[in-house]
């Protein structure tokens, strides 16, 4: 719903007050790539996405557990994964939300942040420091071939169980 500024004399109506209160709705993102090549599938895995649009601001939050028939894809290393924006954005931007990815077990656990690079699709970057403060074996937007893990427990492949969680915010066009 797009933004409507309130003007010098309106009246306040039941959709008026609607319109202003946010409420949350279910979104499935489209999971690509950037190049398009060894799209993956998200099969059994759920997804648990909403959000909720307040004016101009886009709250999100993303939840994926992939599942036992999920498909990672296979673009390779310079193919990152996409998922699409719940509202288009006004701009893309550098970081419009925080979360981890957390791997086969408790203590894989690794810091990720979303960055729109479109005003339609988001990217994820692995970043700074696992769950048990040892730094991971890559960093950067991830893919099917991204390796994450530490010295002692190294995931070289997505597997079942794996999630991806994601939330927060940004300006919608």
């Amino acid at each position: 719903m797009a933004f409507t500024p309130w003007a010098a004399g309106q009246r306040i109506t039941a959709a008026r007050l609607a319109a202003m209160t946010p409420l949350w709705s279910a979104w499935t993102p489209t999971w690509t790539t950037s190049t398009g090549v060894g799209t993956p599938s998200y099969g059994n895995a759920t997804v648990d996405c909403k959000y909720a649009q307040s004016g101009d601001t886009v709250f999100y939050e993303m939840e994926i557990t992939f599942g036992t028939t999920t498909n990672f894809g296979g673009g390779g290393s310079n193919d990152n994964w996409r998922f699409s924006a719940p509202v288009t954005a006004a701009e893309p931007q550098l970081i419009t939300g925080t979360g981890e990815i957390q791997g086969s077990s408790v203590a894989e656990r690794y810091p990720i942040r979303a960055r729109l690079d479109t005003t339609t699709t988001f990217q994820i970057e692995l970043t700074g420091r696992s769950y048990n403060n040892e730094t991971p074996n890559s960093s950067g937007l991830i893919d099917a071939a991204t390796p994450f893990g530490t010295s002692n427990s190294i995931s070289t492949a997505w597997a079942n169980g794996f999630r991806i969680l994601l939330d927060g915010k940004y300006q919608a066009a």
